[in-house]
């Protein structure tokens, strides 16, 4: 390689460096605010210059919120259906269990917090018209996402006016904020696996299924058998109490 070609590399690396300590770092729209002020610029720049700024900082605090939430979603663990719902009507039985609202608070409140997150909940319940409930979801930063949804009053059962607004409200609520932050719900088999049914959880789908049969098998009177557990359905029996309801059940079908 000639002398003179190493020459005039080392010239393109000088004027190369000598460009790049001529360009300014990234300037902001407040830094370029400041510049027109003490250059004297008009008002009609000034007023741009803000409105730029407005938008950067607007757009900032979306990256900030988008960031956090994602951040915050990676640290909430799976919701556990904690809630039981079983009864039978005209249509058939109906049972499916859920994780009630303050389940959710309980499990998402301090790690939304701890991001800098936070939400709250806007409703409507106009006469003759469905119920709207939307979730906010907030970031310190300033910036906000809703979402929203609306349903009829929940008038099943004995349920009287307000009654009905309320749970329809509470029933939004839950799905508004999940919605809004993208959670899910456990399994039955999820819940057992976090060891749920240690701590007041209730008993699994095979497991009701045995004692129905041994109710069956013994000519058991459900009702009675419901009030020797304490509870409503069977689907409410905590999973602790299941080996007492086997035990009671084939004691009796010993002795008959």
């Amino acid at each position: 390689m000639s002398t003179q070609i190493i020459d005039g590399e080392a010239d393109m690396v000088k004027t190369v460096a000598r460009v790049q300590e001529q360009v300014p770092a990234a300037m902001t729209p407040m830094d370029m605010l400041h510049k027109a002020v003490s250059a004297g610029a008009d008002i009609d720049v000034l007023e741009k210059l803000m409105a730029l700024q407005e938008r950067w900082e607007a757009n900032q605090a979306r990256k900030a919120f988008d960031e956090a939430l994602a951040a915050a979603k990676a640290d909430i663990p799976t919701i556990i259906k904690n809630r039981v719902v079983d009864f039978t009507s005209q249509k058939g039985r109906t049972n499916y269990r859920h994780e009630d609202l303050g389940e959710i608070a309980r499990t998402v409140d301090p790690i939304l917090a701890g991001h800098g997150l936070s939400y709250r909940f806007r409703t409507t319940s106009n006469p003759n018209e469905p119920v709207t409930v939307t979730c906010i979801v907030s970031h310190r930063g300033g910036y906000s996402e809703e979402n929203t949804l609306s349903a009829g009053r929940d008038e099943s059962g004995n349920k009287n006016s307000i009654q009905a607004v309320g749970s329809t409200i509470t029933y939004l609520q839950r799905y508004t904020l999940k919605a809004a932050l993208g959670l899910a719900a456990s399994n039955d088999d999820d819940a057992k696996a976090a060891g749920i049914a240690e701590n007041g959880g209730f008993v699994a789908t095979d497991q009701i299924a045995a004692i129905e049969k041994l109710i069956a098998e013994t000519g058991t009177n459900m009702q009675r058998f419901l009030g020797y557990m304490k509870v409503a359905a069977l689907a409410e029996i905590p999973a602790k109490q299941y080996q007492r309801a086997i035990d009671a059940l084939n004691a009796k079908k010993a002795q008959s």
